[in-house]
């Protein structure tokens, strides 16, 4: 137990001590310093709302909120209490209208319906696997029900309501840490959880209250595009694995496995690019664009129908598994009984829970920072050159709904990078030329979404619906999801550019950095992403936000100890 205790309180050291180390480097955050990703001044016309009162709205609450605040002044690292929760809602909540309105469009319509399978999969694969890892304390059942309730009260009450929740790698390796933790001491597996979850939920309520996500000001690219990098491959490599493991049946349903996956991610790829080409009017090229990942996973599951069909039984594929009742996995109430677990244990709960906070924090934070990136050009709530605004007030929301699935032994969610940067670029507008004009920015799709998926646990036509459709779609989707977050990420970028002839290849933002420098730095983050991709396998994965921690002071001791001068980083990682 004491070495448990001092791997958390090192933990919580990593976290809370990134600042100390980014003061190396003063010339990172200048005031006012300008940004080419940085969208037009909010006096200009917006092509968010279709309403000319949204977009005067909009301009007069980040105008009062940039004065009463000091413009772009950087934050301290705590504020008074409330305080950032209450600048959060008060630039938001005046949009509420708005974010309504804006969501009553065919693009939404088809980002609500890829995202409803890109999000019930992951839910239904996470329950299988927390069901294993819990010996049915928490399956299927309650990872579906966790997704729906929590997902939608987050669409509903969030500042950033374009970040989509979910479980976690991270999570269930922590889960797992518990369970044999659990067995070991002898303590009943769920109120553990309950208690251990109340106790997070305590800290998560302290953090969001002092304004403790300003942090996250001290990330930078360097660590946003290793941690999206790594999600990215995480689907791609599952997604893989689980089409590998179909051969050792029968080479026939591997095979067809594989045809019904490549023939989903191949659909969905093309139709989705489709909006870059010449081809058929402009109406059409978007709307099937829009519509291209639904119609993927529909053309997959065509041709896996058309197999079963000509070639019977043998050809039959394994199909989405979803609970046929509303009921626990294991039978069991769904609130857990707090008053079995005796009270040491209650009050040592308090010590696992230091980690799982630090699980949630850096999972949320850092995913709500890639989606508040200047280069998707979003407006509402936002201040100029501001990543931080509407943080506190999404970690007070998910400090609640963590407290609440603890309560009814669900599994604790969270900000999901990988569907949460779909669903942005789902509702990415873009120019004639193909360029990246603004994002829809609304509730109805998160709403939707998660409304959906709340049909599939309580209602059996969409349930029946649901189980017709083979898993090897879902694994081309995952493929899909996997390898659409990566265009647009620098590191993704340099990696492709290592293969490619300095001569005629085209030329980058980061061209005037002498090309071995650039070489360095993306070996760099490659061999963090190894490390991580290590971590997260091993048996010690529980520690896999320690890692996470550490790339901060990584980042700025490259800079400090010159292995990467300040002109050159000051390029490279830009913000």
């Amino acid at each position: 137990m004491m070495v448990r205790t001092r791997t958390f309180a090192v933990a919580c050291f990593l976290l809370y001590g990134v600042g100390s180390v980014r003061c190396f480097s003063p010339s990172r955050h200048r005031a006012g310093r300008p940004h080419h990703l940085v969208s037009a001044p909010l006096g200009e016309s917006r092509s968010f709302s279709p309403g000319h009162r949204a977009g005067l709205l909009l301009a007069s609450t980040s105008a009062a909120m940039e004065e009463e605040d000091g413009g772009s002044k950087d934050p301290p690292l705590f504020e008074a209490p409330f305080k950032g929760i209450a600048r959060d809602y008060k630039m938001r909540l005046p949009l509420y209208g708005s974010d309504i309105k804006d969501g009553l469009n065919s693009q939404c319509l088809a980002a609500t319906l890829f995202l409803f399978f890109a999000c019930l999969a992951p839910a239904v694969g996470f329950g299988s696997l927390f069901g294993t890892v819990t010996s049915g304390a928490i399956g299927t059942m309650e990872m579906v029900s966790s997704t729906a309730m929590c997902g939608f009260i987050y669409a509903l009450s969030s500042a950033q309501p374009l970040t989509i929740i979910g479980s976690t790698g991270p999570v269930l390796a922590f889960v797992a840490t518990l369970v044999q933790f659990a067995n070991k001491a002898n303590l009943p597996f769920l109120p553990l959880y309950a208690w251990t979850g109340i106790w997070t939920s305590g800290i998560l309520l302290a953090s969001s209250v002092t304004s403790a996500s300003n942090l996250v000001k001290y990330l930078t690219r360097f660590t946003d595009e290793i941690f999206s990098c790594l999600i990215s491959f995480i689907f791609v490599i599952e997604a893989a694995q689980n089409i590998g493991k179909s051969f050792s049946s029968t080479f026939t349903k591997g095979l067809l496995t594989l045809t019904v996956a490549v023939t989903t991610y191949t659909t969905a790829t093309v139709l989705r690019g489709l909006r870059n080409t010449v081809y058929f009017t402009k109406g059409i090229r978007k709307n099937v664009s829009n519509f291209g990942p639904t119609l993927g996973v529909v053309a997959g599951a065509l041709v896996a129908r058309w197999a079963k069909l000509s070639q019977g039984a043998e050809a039959a594929l394994p199909a989405l598994a979803i609970p046929q009742t509303f009921a626990t996995t294991s039978g069991r109430p769904w609130l857990v009984p707090l008053a079995d677990l005796p009270v040491w244990a209650r009050w040592g709960a308090f010590f696992p829970a230091l980690m799982a906070t630090v699980l949630l924090f850096l999972d949320q934070n850092i995913t709500v920072r890639l989606v508040n990136n200047p280069q998707y050009k979003m407006q509402k709530g936002r201040r100029k050159n501001s990543m931080l605004d509407g943080m506190h007030a999404d970690l007070l929301v998910i400090s609640g709904l963590t407290f609440v699935t603890s309560l009814l032994g669900l599994p604790w969610l969270v900000a999901a990078t990988v569907r949460s940067i779909s669903h942005v670029r789902a509702l990415s507008v873009f120019t004639e030329s193909g360029k990246l004009k603004s994002t829809i920015e609304q509730r109805i799709t998160g709403l939707s979404i998660h409304g959906l998926i709340g049909a599939c646990v309580l209602f059996d036509k969409p349930r029946s619906v649901l189980t017709t459709i083979p898993t090897p779609v879902l694994m081309g989707l995952f493929m899909f999801l996997g390898t659409s977050a990566l265009p647009g990420n620098e590191m993704w970028e340099r990696v492709k550019e290592l293969f490619k002839d300095a001569a005629v290849a085209p030329k980058e933002r980061w061209s005037a950095v002498p090309r071995k420098i650039t070489k360095l730095f993306t070996a760099i983050q490659i061999l963090c992403l190894a490390a991580m991709v290590y971590v997260k396998e091993s048996p010690i994965g529980v520690l896999f936000p320690v890692v996470i921690a550490l790339l901060a002071p990584l980042r700025f001791g490259l800079e400090k100890i010159g292995i990467i001068k300040t002109e050159y980083m000051e390029v490279l990682d830009e913000d």
